[in-house]
């Protein structure tokens, strides 16, 4: 036995008299080969049957698009969902997306952990969120409160300010008044890193590219909490170390995010002080993590990688705690989202082309995506 949610019964929906649920017609955005997104993408149409047991039906509400998302789909991340034919294709194939927000329309008459309408993200990598709705068991999904979160805030919890909130407090020892320096600073982490921070009594600098509305940019990361933001040009400034040293008071500056590499990171380092620790968790300049050998031998630098997937496979439960973190920082009104954009589907009239041609216009869109299903 199961139950059922009568406000989501539409015509997609098989239903008895006695509102007993029989299956449901989703679609997810699949690839059977590897390539780019809009020549590998296809719209799969399959059947999502009863629940049994510990099954809950899923409907998604809203699923990002990431950078990662798309190096999967090339075929060139290092963690990729394996190619099957589950969802009943011609050809294995694969659900994009990685990341998304998910309301139960349906439970199993043995599941104790949600009821319908609950919210929940997946728990564990690789779920393929880039669909309409799915069936699963209650195991692999962490329950959010809808009551202080919006759509776009739980949907994009897992990447982006999970991985801000793990840099600044597993690697460094952080105290209240420490500083902290990071490149790309007006990107999705950085600008979670810089509110992160600001809870955690931590002081930061921010490296933004130089651009004509630089004022403004900056004034908009000082918003948000930003201690310092300064440019590249600053950044490449020999002299411009000793001022960092005034706002440090002389304080040394103990952890460095890096997103950029190159040239960037590289006068960035030289601003890190004795025993500092240095995270490279992306390479947006495409150009290689070069250090000065002094740092390592005068200032003893640690350098590391950060990569937030490899830290949730091995360690399931570091990924539920770190999502609880940040949703305390935002029930508390210490976090605010950093924008997206967004593009809306209704799933009463979806059709394949409205789906594939919404998912192609996201992946036109500058800037961070988000597919809202209504």
């Amino acid at each position: 036995m199961f139950k059922l949610n009568s406000n989501i019964i539409s015509k997609q929906l098989l239903v008895s008299s006695s509102r007993m649920y029989s299956s449901i017609t989703a679609r997810a955005l699949v690839y059977d080969t590897y390539g780019e997104p809009k020549d590998v993408i296809n719209v799969h149409k399959y059947e999502v049957h009863a629940p049994q047991g510990n099954e809950i039906v899923l409907q998604t509400l809203a699923a990002p698009i990431n950078p990662s998302d798309i190096n999967q789909v090339q075929g060139v991340y290092p963690s990729r969902p394996e190619l099957t034919t589950e969802l009943g294709t011609e050809k294995p194939s694969a659900v994009g997306g990685n990341e998304g927000l998910f309301k139960i329309v349906a439970v199993g008459d043995q599941v104790s952990n949600f009821q319908i309408g609950d919210w929940c993200i997946p728990k564990g990598v690789n779920y393929g969120t880039w669909r309409t709705h799915l069936l699963s068991t209650q195991d692999k999904f962490q329950k959010l409160d809808n009551s202080a979160l919006t759509k776009t805030q739980a949907a994009t919890i897992a990447v982006n300010p999970c991985t801000a909130y793990q840099m600044l407090t597993m690697y460094a020892d952080l105290k209240k008044g420490d500083w902290f320096i990071q490149n790309g600073g007006n990107s999705q982490v950085g600008q979670y890193a810089i509110q992160i921070g600001k809870a955690l009594g931590l002081q930061s600098i921010s490296i933004v590219r130089d651009r004509p509305d630089i004022d403004e940019l900056k004034q908009q990361l000082y918003d948000l909490g930003a201690t310092k933001v300064i440019t590249e040009k600053e950044n490449a400034a020999r002299e411009f170390g000793k001022t960092v040293k005034e706002w440090t008071g002389g304080k040394p500056i103990r952890l460095g995010l890096n997103c950029v590499g190159g040239e960037n990171l590289t006068n960035m380092a030289r601003k890190l002080g004795q025993d500092a620790v240095l995270l490279t968790y992306g390479g947006m300049s495409m150009k290689p993590v070069t250090l000065p050998t002094t740092l390592f031998i005068f200032k003893n630098l640690t350098a590391k990688g950060f990569w937030i997937t490899e830290n949730g496979k091995g360690d399931p439960i570091l990924k539920e705690k770190t999502v609880e973190a940040v949703l305390d920082l935002y029930s508390k009104g210490l976090l605010k989202e950093v924008p997206v954009n967004q593009f809306k589907l209704d799933l009463e009239s979806l059709t394949d082309e409205k789906y594939l041609e919404t998912f192609h216009s996201a992946l036109q869109s500058h800037g961070k995506s988000l597919i809202v299903y209504e």
